[in-house]
């Protein structure tokens, strides 16, 4: 019986001296999953790399992929901004229109959205929902209003938001449709946004209604410096209208970038939860002809 006891009592140390041997944790704590659109010259999306056809470079060290999700594969975490200020108010309507359309076209069974309106302070309109009949209720009901902009501070909110939902594999993306100027924002500036989405490894992108009116003030030139900086960042893109038509064309190039998207993933070689922002560089190899658009960099957990 003692002899039984000795060996049984080997066998677990023994056992779980193996386990502590398998890195699986730490290599899971390390995995960095980044969202991937690739376009060729003619700006058409391209879905049929391999993982062995990336490159990938983290604060300089060349990097081999791990891992890459078919494209628009991956579930959608969805944070959609609408700005219901003064400043936005009259192609309204329109804007609602354009953002259903949207929706129908890329919510999927899989995907979560949620709802927020930018002004005095953001405020949700939809609570996270998988039903695509919610997210358009929601959306028909957005009324405008004269109230200021608190833009940054929604920004900042949502990111939060999406950072709460826990789904490793997900993309995160904030579509804001607004002009970017900011005259309520307490607190969060263009820089405490920046973090936070990165932090969240959220993809931001932005459609300013304002047309090139908004270049005519200083003001409105620096708010839409920032949307572009925060989308440059994050891998997404910024976009501003020129005729009413662009409304429903800028929304569709961020559907079919998202249906287009690869999620790639590869085990950062930083310390999890170091903080220290790392830079990424991703090529697609021997193909110097193709466009790929990224983040620049994360936080590692």
């Amino acid at each position: 019986m003692i002899q039984f006891l000795i060996k049984v009592s080997l066998m677990g140390f023994w056992a779980a001296i193996a386990y502590s041997q398998v890195p699986t944790i730490r290599v899971a704590a390390n995995l960095v999953l980044t969202p991937v659109s690739v376009t060729d010259a003619a700006g058409r999306a391209v879905r049929d790399l391999k993982l062995e056809d990336f490159e990938i470079e983290d604060n300089g060290i060349r990097i081999l992929p791990a891992r890459l999700g078919e494209p628009g594969e991956a579930p959608l975490e969805l944070a959609m901004l609408f700005d219901m200020s003064g400043s936005v108010y009259s192609l309204f309507e329109l804007e609602r229109q354009a953002a259903a359309r949207f929706l129908r076209r890329t919510v999927r069974s899989c995907d979560s959205v949620f709802i927020m309106s930018i002004a005095n302070e953001p405020k949700m309109l939809q609570e996270r929902t998988a039903s695509l009949e919610s997210a358009l209720k929601a959306i028909a009901g957005i009324s405008p209003t004269t109230q200021a902009t608190a833009f940054f501070n929604s920004i900042n909110r949502a990111a939060l938001l999406l950072r709460e939902v826990e789904r490793p594999d997900a993309r995160r993306v904030i579509v804001a449709l607004s002009d970017g100027e900011d005259n309520r924002s307490v607190g969060n500036r263009l820089d405490d946004v920046m973090r936070e989405l990165q932090l969240t490894t959220c993809l931001f992108y932005s459609i300013n209604p304002r047309g090139p009116s908004y270049s005519k003030n200083l003001f409105g030139r620096r708010a839409q410096e920032s949307m572009e900086q925060l989308a440059r960042q994050t891998g997404g893109a910024s976009f501003v209208v020129d005729k009413v038509e662009d409304l429903t064309e800028f929304y569709d190039r961020i559907a079919d970038e998202l249906q287009g998207q690869y999620l790639l993933g590869y085990y950062s070689p930083a310390k999890t939860g170091s903080r220290i922002y790392r830079r990424i560089s991703i090529k697609v190899r021997a193909r110097p002809d193709l466009q790929v658009k990224a983040r620049s960099g994360y936080y590692p957990r």
